[in-house]
């Protein structure tokens, strides 16, 4: 699973948005991967860990063939599901351009913009679970 994990991240964000691999593949072992398939074919990936902080999700990553699908979403809140478990804050850093994704989703912006793998992110912190619950009560499976 982790192989698979590691090439669709690899085609993302070394390939795609040029992060050099060192910073992309870090943390491997203290953290939790999860695959996204559709039609038998894994087409997107994420993880979460624990930090000092509460829980850390990261490293979202669909292929260009899943983008604008709802994949990224049930990824989501799969790895939200999951989180939530540990019963520990929920935060995560989000590329500016998926800030709005995430804000739909129950982030909230939570400090001020930076730069992380030369891509600028906002520190995001999950603050709505019943948002979650209510989009859980009405998730349908479409694969």
């Amino acid at each position: 699973m982790f192989e698979t994990a590691r090439e669709i991240r690899h085609k993302v964000f070394v390939e795609e948005q040029k992060v050099s691999e060192e910073e992309e593949f870090e943390f491997e072992e203290e953290c939790v991967h999860f695959l996204i398939y559709h039609k038998r074919k894994a087409l997107g990936t994420a993880r979460h860990r624990i930090t000092e902080k509460g829980i850390k999700l990261e490293r979202f990553a669909l292929l260009k063939e899943a983008r604008g699908k709802g994949l990224g979403r049930d990824l989501l809140r799969f790895v939200l599901t999951d989180a939530r478990a540990y019963q520990k804050p929920i935060y995560l850093h989000a590329q500016t351009a998926v800030v709005d994704f995430y804000k739909q989703q129950g982030f909230v912006i939570d400090g001020a913009k930076f730069m992380e793998a030369n891509i600028e992110h906002y520190p995001m912190i999950f603050e709505n679970p019943q948002d979650l619950n209510k989009a859980l009560e009405k998730a349908v499976c479409r694969r």
